[in-house]
């Protein structure tokens, strides 16, 4: 049986166009509001060391006015720890992080640093917070994610995303390989990072994944058309790619 297709709405960026200027105006707040009212299910907001987009305030804001799940992405450090323990949000999406990159270059190699994740994610998970592990589909990758107890595994669909032709459809292969050994290890399976109008249904197609999580292309889409106009639309072409996954032809 395949399972429903959540949408989690990435906020960052609106708070990246707020930082530009300084000020509250937009207010990624008040964005999570219109994403709700737009259909999503959840929200993700990255809180990064340098605070280059969302900042403390805006995360507490978010723990406490918006009545969707709350997915905090974070760096495996002793700070963002015990901001995570203050505000108990649904789930802790644990990222690598580099303060030169523009966005996330990559999935977490869990692999490497097992022996310092280890503990970050008992503690989350010892407080009632659920522990997303940001990786490439790698198998090794996936199966160490398993291991360290992760309750979920968000596949980087970001190469998929960035390539085209066959090295694409070499790319779209690995996510159906990873969700699918994911799946049987017992995890439960989101993809996200670089996803369009153009890439999704292919990711939404692949029965295990139960969630995608989007930001940057939905708030540069809203500048054309409103953020409420391309959340639904993304919606639409998600569950377009659902219905592919059972056999049901779309228009």
């Amino acid at each position: 049986m395949i399972k429903p297709l959540r949408l989690g709405v990435n906020i960052d960026h609106v708070a990246t166009i707020r930082n530009a200027r300084g000020g509250l105006h937009p207010d990624p707040v008040r964005a999570a509001i219109v994403a709700a009212g737009a259909g999503a299910d959840g929200i993700t907001a990255h809180l990064r060391e340098d605070r280059r987009h969302i900042s403390d305030h805006d995360i507490k804001r978010l723990a406490n006015e918006v009545a969707l799940p709350l997915n905090l992405e974070m760096a495996a450090t002793p700070e963002m720890l015990a901001i995570a323990l203050n505000h108990t949000p649904n789930a802790c999406c644990i990222v690598p992080e580099k303060r030169l990159e523009v966005t996330t270059e990559g999935g977490l190699d869990v692999v490497k640093f097992h022996d310092h994740l280890a503990p970050y994610i008992q503690e989350l998970q010892d407080r009632g917070i659920r522990v997303s592990l940001f990786i490439d589909p790698d198998a090794g990758q996936v199966n160490t994610a398993a291991k360290l107890g992760a309750d979920i595994i968000e596949l980087h669909t970001g190469r998929y995303c960035d390539t085209a032709g066959k090295d694409r459809d070499f790319e779209l292969e690995a996510l159906k390989a990873a969700a699918s050994m994911g799946d049987a290890l017992g995890l439960e399976i989101h993809a996200g990072h670089g996803l369009s109008f153009e890439t999704v249904k292919n990711v939404a197609a692949i029965p295990e994944v139960v969630e995608l999580n989007i930001g940057h292309f939905l708030i540069g889409e809203a500048i054309y058309s409103g953020l409420e106009t391309s959340i639904r639309r993304m919606r639409s072409l998600m569950e377009d790619g659902r219905r592919a996954a059972r056999g049901i032809r779309t228009a």
